[in-house]
């Protein structure tokens, strides 16, 4: 499955953006898909996963609260709904896929499908 993240930009502190994760290739229906995001200096970490059914969510203890992942499996994306924005949220934002057959749901998660990344900047 290939992935093209969208959505990022320019926002103040307290602001608000959706990142979008368009799939393409195959249906992501039967995928876990994840955020992460790395920081200029700072190792990738994992920011948010929603099971294939929408029905379970997991969530990196940073963002809980003010961000909100969910999917649109007709329309074959996925989203992270990001408000309440601060500076240190400043990254480069990846969507990632892992198959069902893959999916461990302990942590560390681990996806093997990875799109480009999206820019996102807070500034204060």
């Amino acid at each position: 499955v290939q992935l093209q993240a969208s959505g990022g930009g320019l926002v103040q502190a307290g602001g608000s953006l959706r990142l979008s994760c368009a799939a393409s290739g195959r249906t992501i229906s039967r995928y876990v898909v994840g955020w992460f995001r790395q920081a200029p200096g700072k190792e990738r970490e994992f920011v948010a996963a929603i099971s294939w059914s929408a029905s379970v969510t997991y969530y990196a203890d940073s963002v809980k609260g003010r961000f909100t992942i969910s999917r649109d499996n007709a329309k074959n994306t996925a989203y992270l709904q990001m408000n309440s924005l601060k500076p240190e949220d400043t990254a480069v934002y990846y969507c990632a896929a892992q198959a069902l057959t893959g999916w461990n749901p302990i942590p560390p998660y681990e996806f093997d499908s990875w799109g480009q990344g999206t820019l996102v900047t807070v500034s204060r």
